[in-house]
């Protein structure tokens, strides 16, 4: 009877005995390989993964990246080197913007430098073409100056014979009849205000040899002096010549030979410069300084 309880009562201990050594041998079992033999490492001799192990990361627990109860502390770890990677990126980004400011600001600034070199080499340009069409232009005009100079100075001595005016004097007389005066008169006043001109008196008088000569002086002088006193013309106009009696060329009288002089007279030949005529701004002398004797 007691012993019928003794092993009533140690049966379930028997049984949780029981139930522990075949969990364990099931456990066991699993470990295994599927070959059925199990390998022991060596003390001294490391797996071939053991290296690997040790550079792995730590494993993350259960939860792996996505515990939901971590604490700030670990997610602080985890988040730390990230942190820096990207403080030091930032700080590579502004670095690098700096750089690239710096360049952009050293090549504006070229840029600007060499446009404002060309826009003062473009402006000496200008100016010196501008002052070069002026010198051409002046160096025209001077020389169109010289041109028209030189024409006036070929052109001074060029006379031409614009009118002529016989004046018969009696024989041994100087008096000029009211005819020649009439003459003399119409001359002058188609002289006034006229410039560039000359007059010719050309003397003659019959008489051989020097009193035919002074004869025709005081015959010169005569018609002078009437030009003189009574029309200012200037004495440096008029220039006279006593012939005496020079026989007259034949190319005057339209004869074939020379004609010899048998009357007294004067013959006058207004001579003009057509450029000095056209000054119109060069003065007359006065009669003071011309040698006019006042009426």
């Amino acid at each position: 009877m007691m012993n019928r309880t003794r092993s009533r009562i140690l049966f379930p201990g028997q049984v949780a005995t029981f139930a522990l050594a075949s969990a364990l041998c099931v456990s066991a079992a699993a470990q295994q390989p599927a070959g059925g033999t199990s390998t022991q490492p060596s003390a001294t001799q490391p797996s071939p993964g053991a290296q690997d192990k040790l550079s792995a990361p730590p494993k993350e627990g259960f939860w792996g990246h996505m515990n939901p109860f971590a604490r700030k502390k670990w997610v602080d770890k985890r988040l730390d080197p990230v942190r820096g990677e990207l403080n030091e990126l930032d700080e590579v980004n502004a670095q690098n913007a700096k750089d690239i400011k710096d360049v952009d600001a050293r090549a504006q600034a070229g840029i600007s430098k060499a446009q404002s070199t060309a826009d003062n080499a473009n402006q000496i340009a200008s100016a010196a073409g501008t002052q070069a069409q002026q010198a051409g232009t002046i160096a025209g005009q001077a020389s169109a100056k010289v041109d028209t100079i030189n024409g006036t100075v070929n052109g001074l001595d060029q006379y031409a014979e614009k009118n002529t005016v016989s004046i018969a004097f009696h024989h041994g007389s100087t008096t000029l009849s009211a005819d020649d005066k009439s003459q003399l008169d119409d001359l002058a006043t188609k002289l006034t205000g006229h410039q560039g001109y000359l007059l010719e008196v050309e003397a003659h008088a019959p008489g051989a040899g020097s009193v035919g000569i002074q004869n025709s002086n005081r015959l010169a002088e005569a018609v002078k002096r009437y030009l003189v006193v009574n029309h200012e013309i200037p004495v440096y106009r008029m220039h006279s010549v006593a012939l005496g009696n020079a026989p007259v060329a034949a190319a005057e009288t339209g004869d074939t030979k020379p004609t010899p002089v048998r009357t007294s007279y004067v013959e006058l030949r207004l001579m003009e410069n057509s450029l000095a005529a056209q000054d119109g701004t060069t003065p007359r002398l006065n009669p003071s300084q011309s040698g006019a004797v006042q009426p």
